[in-house]
């Protein structure tokens, strides 16, 4: 299991979600967390509950968007066996309303940026790493969504962020993996989180974020370059991106829109 085999982790988007449930998870005596988060007073209580599990945990208050600020907190963690970038937002729009740009700029440079403001520091940490006994020098772990394989004209930012960090973690993997690190895309459905709490449309597939957690470590430990699960949602979401785009369309309009950006 991850859990047994990952000494040093860091995570971001620790203070709730999957972040949080990761963190939960990987807890344990012997494990060393570096978690962080925008929400000081959430990030302070999962930390606190995985040091009760006998975990040491280092928290820091960060925003992913701050590319100098995440190179200088992944360089001075130490080993890394584990990289998480989860942090991310959602919004979008009813009515095929166009999202505003400050709106547009700010998914992207979190849900885009942020991901590469994490993963690419910690790559280069991790092939500067002395190997473990299964010849990896470090795992990285993207957060995408299996939104990447389908845009929704309710949400085309989220979307399309998504499909972006897909792509490149997807396209990396090789790179990577010549360097002793693995890197591997995250596409989960719709997880119980307070970003997913305040979708007003229906969600299938709707899963607890403990159990995202644990799909995510095995997915990971396995070496998996693209995860995606509920894997039948992933399957909807790629047969109706075959569709012509205007139906498409017609079929996002009969559903409510996303409420204003929200960090999950």
């Amino acid at each position: 299991m991850m859990r047994e085999r990952t000494t040093s982790a860091l995570i971001t988007g620790a203070s709730s979600g999957i972040g949080a449930a990761l963190a939960l998870r990987l807890a344990a005596p012997g494990a060393v967390l570096h978690l962080s988060g925008r929400d000081g007073a959430r990030l302070a209580q999962v930390a606190a509950a995985c040091r009760s599990r006998g975990a040491e945990v280092h928290q820091a208050v960060l925003d992913v968007r701050d590319a100098a600020a995440m190179a200088a907190w992944i360089q001075g963690a130490g080993r890394l066996d584990l990289v998480v970038a989860n942090a991310g937002i959602s919004a979008g729009t009813a009515d095929g309303v166009a999202e505003s740009a400050a709106q547009t700029r700010a998914i992207f440079a979190t849900n885009l940026d942020g991901v590469l403001n994490t993963a690419l520091p910690a790559w280069e940490v991790m092939r500067g790493q002395a190997p473990g006994s299964d010849g990896v020098r470090g795992r990285i772990a993207v957060i995408a969504s299996i939104a990447a394989f389908l845009a929704v004209p309710g949400a085309p930012c989220y979307c399309a962020s998504k499909a972006a960090v897909d792509a490149w973690a997807v396209g990396s993997a090789p790179a990577a993996a010549r360097d002793g690190v693995r890197l591997t895309s995250v596409c989960p459905g719709y997880i119980r989180t307070p970003m997913t709490d305040r979708n007003r449309f229906p969600m299938p597939g709707l899963m607890d974020a403990d159990r995202a957690a644990a799909l995510i470590l095995r997915g990971v430990a396995a070496g998996r370059v693209r995860l995606v699960f509920p894997w039948w949602l992933g399957a909807l979401a790629r047969g109706t991106a075959l569709l012509p785009a205007p139906l498409v369309a017609r079929l996002a309009a009969t559903q409510p829109g996303k409420e204003a950006a929200v960090s999950g």
